[in-house]
C-alpha cells in the first residue's frame, strides 16, 4: 500500500478490500475485516482532496467487492458487515457529489435490492439517495418500485408474507415505502407504513422514531407513549426508555414523572437508576418507595444500592436481610465491601469458591484459584490467615484427582 508505484486511490485501497483467502475461518475473517476498515479510512481521508468522480468510482467498486467478500466469510463478529455498512453510508453521498447519472444509479439501486441472490441482508435508504436522484429521479425510482410490486401479484398478509416466494421483495418494498414516507414528511403514510395494524409494540416505536426524524416531536412522544403502554413485554420496555429520552430532550418537566411510571411498571436496578438520575435533588422523596419495591428482587436491590447509590454498607445489609442468592451479585458486592471490612467478606468468597468448584473445567478452576489468592491477600497478617490456608489444603485434598485444578492452584501461587 505504501509502495511508490501506487498511482491511484483504487490501487491504494481495493487490494485491502478484495481477497481470495479462505474467510470461513473466524480469525481470518476478522483480520480481513480490519483491513477493509483500514481501506475505508483511506477512502474517507481522501474525500476533501480527490475528484468526486474518482471517489464515487472507488466507493462503488469497493462496495461491490465487499459484498462478494461477506458472502463467503464467517462474519460472526460483524467486522466485515460493519465495513459494508460504512461503504453503504458513503455511497449515496459520493453519488451526489459526483453527480452520477440518475438512470444509471436507479438501475443499480434496483439490482442491488431485488436481483442479488447472494447477499440480501443490507438495505438501501432512499432518503439518503434523494440528493443524488433529485425530484425527477425520485419519481422515476418510485415508478420502478411500483413496477416490481405489480409483478408480484396480490399482497400477502403479514403472517403469510414470510412464507411467500417473494418475501424478500415484499420486505424491500415495505422498507422503501417507509423511508419514502419519511422523505416526503407524509404523516398519514408514516402511520400506515410503520404502525401497520398497530398490533406490535415495536411498530409503534418505529412510527415514533420516524416522526422524530422529520422533527414532529409531539407526534413522536405520543407514539412512543403508545408503544410504552402497549403491554409489559420487552418491546414496550425498550420503547419506554426511548419515550423517556424524548421527554428529557424535549419536555424535561415531564421526564421525572415518566421515569417514575416506568419504574413502577418495570421495577429493576436499571429503571431505578434512571429514576434516581431524573429525580436529582428530589431523590429523597422516592428513595423509600424504590428500595421497598426492589426488595422483591434482592439482586436488583443490592446492585442499585451498590452501583447507583454508591452505598456498599447499605448494599451489604440488604444482601443479608434479603437472602441474596446470586453469585454474580455477591461477587460484585464483595469487591466493594472488602474496602470496608476485608475480613467480613471471607465467608462469601469461600462460598463462591465452593460454588465455582461444583462445576468441572479449567475456567472454573482458574476463577476459584484467583478468588482463593484474593482471600489470602485479604487475610494476610490477621487471625484468619491460617484458616484460609487450611481451606486451600482441604480443597487440594478433596479435588486431588483433578490435575488441572492443582495446576491452576499452583499458577495462582497457592500453598
Amino acid at each position: 500500500m505504501k509502495n511508490e508505484r501506487v498511482t491511484s486511490l483504487a490501487d491504494a485501497l481495493l487490494p485491502l478490500i478484495r481477497t481470495r483467502s479462505d474467510l470461513y475461518r473466524y480469525s481470518a475473517a476478522n483480520a480481513h475485516g480490519r483491513d477493509m476498515h483500514e481501506a475505508i479510512d483511506i477512502l474517507e481521508a481522501a474525500i476533501p482532496t480527490t475528484d468526486p468522480a474518482e471517489i464515487y468510482t472507488v466507493t462503488h467498486k469497493a462496495l461491490a467487492s465487499s459484498l462478494k467478500v461477506i458472502a463467503r466469510a464467517d462474519d460472526s463478529a460483524g467486522i466485515i458487515g460493519d465495513a459494508c455498512r460504512r461503504l453503504l453510508d458513503l455511497h449515496p453521498r459520493a453519488a451526489a457529489s459526483a453527480r452520477t447519472p440518475v438512470g444509471k444509479l436507479i438501475d443499480w439501486m434496483m439490482k442491488f435490492q431485488f436481483d442479488d441472490d447472494e447477499v440480501d441482508y443490507f438495505e438501501l435508504d432512499p432518503v439518503a439517495y434523494a440528493p443524488a436522484l433529485g425530484d425527477v429521479g425520485m419519481a422515476a425510482y418510485r415508478k420502478r418500485l411500483a413496477e416490481v410490486e405489480a409483478k408480484l401479484g396480490p399482497r400477502p398478509s403479514e403472517d403469510e408474507r414470510w412464507s411467500s416466494g417473494h418475501s424478500h421483495a415484499w420486505f424491500t418494498l415495505d422498507w422503501n415505502a417507509q423511508r419514502l414516507a419519511v422523505l416526503h414528511h407524509d404523516i398519514d403514510a408514516i402511520i400506515r407504513t410503520h404502525a401497520k395494524d398497530r398490533t406490535v409494540a415495536a411498530w409503534l416505536q418505529d412510527t415514533a422514531e420516524a416522526f422524530e426524524e422529520i422533527g414532529e416531536i409531539d407526534l413522536a412522544i405520543d407514539w412512543a407513549k403508545q408503544a410504552t403502554d402497549f403491554d409489559r413485554g420487552h418491546q414496550s420496555r425498550k420503547a419506554a426508555d426511548y419515550w423517556c429520552g424524548l421527554l428529557e430532550a424535549n419536555r424535561p418537566d415531564e421526564a421525572l414523572e415518566a421515569r417514575l411510571s416506568v419504574f413502577r411498571k418495570w421495577p429493576s436496578s436499571t429503571s431505578a437508576a434512571r429514576l434516581h438520575k431524573a429525580a436529582g435533588k428530589a431523590w429523597s422523596e422516592y428513595r423509600d418507595e424504590v428500595v421497598s419495591t426492589l426488595a422483591a428482587s434482592p439482586s436488583d436491590a443490592v446492585l442499585f444500592a451498590l452501583l447507583t447509590l454508591k452505598e456498599p454498607e447499605f448494599a451489604w445489609s440488604l444482601a443479608h436481610s434479603l437472602a441474596l442468592d446470586s453469585d454474580h451479585t455477591w461477587s460484585e458486592l464483595v469487591k466493594a465491601y472488602e474496602k470496608v471490612d476485608p475480613l467480613a467478606v471471607l465467608p462469601i468468597h469461600q462460598r463462591l469458591v465452593e460454588n465455582e468448584l461444583a462445576e468441572a473445567g479449567a475456567q472454573h478452576y482458574r476463577l476459584a484459584a484467583r478468588r482463593l489468592a484474593k482471600m489470602r491477600k485479604l487475610a494476610a497478617g490477621s487471625e484468619r490467615a491460617e484458616g484460609v490456608d487450611d481451606l486451600v489444603a482441604e480443597l487440594r485434598e478433596t479435588h486431588r484427582r483433578r490435575p488441572r485444578l492443582q495446576q491452576e492452584f499452583d499458577r495462582a501461587g497457592l500453598p
